[in-house]
């Protein structure tokens, strides 16, 4: 049986209508070229979000079958056209070589603490790391792995952080709920280090006492004059 009449079950013969969805989503999701809200995906093939997800997990099968040079990847329940990781030599051979974003050890760590703990602050990362961590933060919103997701309803309203989806592009998963299980051990001390530091977040807060509210200025101001010392510390 040819590929093209292939269905989920890899028996069921395609109709023709099922087919134009097919065309359609592929045609949305390469012209999109970002990651696409299974409702929108929906909208453009006029069908409720249940039938345009059984196209687009046949549409990414087919691709998968046929060994093509792109592939559909799942994002959140949002999907995107993108190339295969695997031709990337092969790509840069006839197109300009991206800046290469360096992770330190530093900004692993960093990076972990936030996709296991998200939403989480500063003052929780630096409690759990035992030093400084801003440095490392801005990196990692800089390179659009982080992001800054509201504030905490606390002295200060510290930023609240959480991965991105490009944090999930980049590391080959669909979804926050799919990252690998932490070590027990690790994940009980982080749970008591963030524990204690939110019972405890208004003494946490550099110079001020119980009760004292710092300005988002103010932070601002100290953490800038801090920066130089900062850098030093994380390299």
């Amino acid at each position: 049986m040819d590929k093209e009449t292939l269905g989920t079950e890899g028996s069921k013969k395609l109709t023709k209508e099922e087919k134009t969805w097919e065309a359609v989503i592929e045609a949305v999701l390469f012209t999109m070229g970002n990651s696409v809200e299974l409702r929108r995906l929906a909208a453009a093939i006029e069908q409720d979000e249940e039938t345009a997800r059984e196209v687009v997990l046949r549409l990414m099968k087919r691709y998968d079958t046929g060994k093509r040079g792109l592939q559909i990847i799942e994002l959140e329940n949002s999907y995107q056209m993108c190339t295969r990781s695997e031709y990337y030599d092969n790509l840069i051979r006839v197109a300009a070589t991206p800046k290469k974003q360096v992770l330190t050890e530093v900004a692993l760590e960093t990076l972990s603490i936030i996709a296991y703990k998200q939403p989480v602050t500063k003052v929780e990362i630096e409690k759990i790391r035992g030093v400084k961590s801003d440095h490392a933060v801005n990196k990692l919103v800089e390179y659009n792995l982080v992001y800054e997701v509201g504030r905490m309803d606390a002295p200060g309203r510290p930023a609240l952080f959480a991965t991105t989806e490009e944090f999930l592009r980049r590391f080959g998963i669909g979804s926050t709920q799919n990252l690998p299980a932490a070590d027990p051990v690790v994940t009980a001390e982080i749970r008591m280090e963030v524990e204690e530091e939110l019972s405890e977040v208004s003494d946490l807060i550099p110079g001020k006492g119980t009760g004292d509210v710092i300005s988002e200025p103010e932070a601002a101001s100290k953490e800038d004059s801090k920066e130089d010392s900062i850098q030093e510390e994380e390299s």
